[in-house]
C-alpha cells in the first residue's frame, strides 16, 4: 500500500510540475499584450483543449470501455453530455449573478460602461478554469490507477514502466495547458503572479485524486471512462460558449482562428506522440 502511495504521489508530482512550468510561461511577456495576440492567446487555449478533449479524454474512455467489455459510446456520450449540462449550470448560475448585480447597480444609479464586460470576462474565466481542473481529475486518477496496478505486480517490469511513461506523457501534455489558462488569465487583466498560481493550482488536483484513487482503486476504476467523457464535454462546452467567439471577436482577423490551429496541432501531436 505504502510503496504505490509514494509511486503515484512521485507520478502525479511530476505532471502537476509540468503544468506549474506551463503557468510560467507568462512570467515571459513584459509588455501589455495587444489585442491581436490576445485573440490568438484565446484561440490557442480553444485548441489545445479541443485536442486534449478528443485524445487525452473522449479515445481513452472509449478504450475504457471495450476493456470493460460494456457498451463503447455508452460512457463516452452520455459522461460528455453531464459534463456539458455541469458547466451549462454553472453558466446559468453566474448569469443570474450577473442580472442580479445590474439590478443592484441600476438602484443604486452606479452604472459604468465597462463593468458589464468585466462581467462577462469573469463568467469566461470561471468557466475555463472549472473546465480545465475538471480536465486535470481524472487525468490524476489514470496516473494513479497506473501505478497503483504496476504496485500489485513488482515483478512485471513492463507495467510499470507503461505507467511511468503515463506519468511522462501527461506531464509533457500540461506544458501547453498550464500556458493556456495563465496567458488569458493575464490578458485580462490578472497581475502576472496571480495568472501563473490560478494556472499552477489548476493542476493541483492531479496528485489529490491520484494519491487518493490508489486507495480506492477496485471500487474507482468502472467509473473512469465516465469521469474522463465528463471533462471533455465541460472542456468543449467552454471552447464553443466562450474561447472561440472571443478569439475571433467582432473585428475581421484570422489571429484567433491561427491560434485555434496552432493549439489544436501541438496538443495532437503531444497526445498522439506521448500517450
Amino acid at each position: 500500500m505504502e510503496n504505490r502511495v509514494v509511486l503515484a504521489a512521485l507520478g502525479t508530482g511530476f505532471t502537476f510540475l509540468m503544468t506549474v512550468l506551463g503557468a510560467a510561461v507568462v512570467f515571459l511577456f513584459r509588455k501589455e499584450i495587444g489585442e491581436k495576440i490576445q485573440k490568438c492567446f484565446l484561440g490557442f487555449a480553444a485548441g489545445v483543449m479541443m485536442a486534449a478533449s478528443v485524445w487525452s479524454l473522449l479515445l481513452p474512455a472509449i478504450e475504457e470501455a471495450e476493456k470493460a467489455a460494456g457498451i463503447a459510446w455508452l460512457p463516452a456520450a452520455g459522461g460528455f453530455l453531464a459534463g456539458g449540462l455541469f458547466l451549462y449550470g454553472i453558466d446559468f448560475l453566474l448569469c443570474r449573478q450577473e442580472i442580479f448585480i445590474k439590478i443592484q447597480r441600476n438602484k443604486g444609479q452606479e452604472k459604468t460602461q465597462t463593468e458589464p464586460e468585466k462581467e462577462k470576462e469573469k463568467k469566461r474565466l470561471v468557466l475555463m478554469v472549472s473546465a480545465v481542473t475538471l480536465h486535470n481529475i481524472p487525468e490524476g486518477m489514470a496516473v494513479g490507477l497506473a501505478f497503483a496496478l504496476a504496485a500489485q505486480k513488482p515483478e512485471d517490469t513492463g507495467t510499470m514502466a507503461a505507467a511511468f511513461a503515463l506519468a511522462a506523457g501527461i506531464g509533457i501534455q500540461n506544458l501547453p495547458e498550464g500556458s493556456a489558462l495563465s496567458l488569458p488569465l493575464c490578458q485580462a487583466g490578472f497581475e502576472k503572479k496571480k495568472a501563473f498560481l490560478t494556472g499552477s493550482l489548476s493542476g493541483i488536483v492531479e496528485p489529490v485524486f491520484g494519491i487518493g484513487v490508489t486507495l480506492l482503486a477496485e471500487v474507482i476504476r468502472p467509473f473512469m471512462p465516465w469521469l474522463l467523457s465528463l471533462a471533455a464535454g465541460a472542456m468543449i462546452y467552454v471552447v464553443a460558449q466562450e474561447l472561440i467567439p472571443q478569439a475571433k471577436g467582432k473585428e475581421e482577423g484570422h489571429m484567433g482562428t491561427l491560434g485555434v490551429m496552432t493549439g489544436f496541432l501541438i496538443m495532437m501531436v503531444l497526445d498522439v506522440a506521448f500517450g
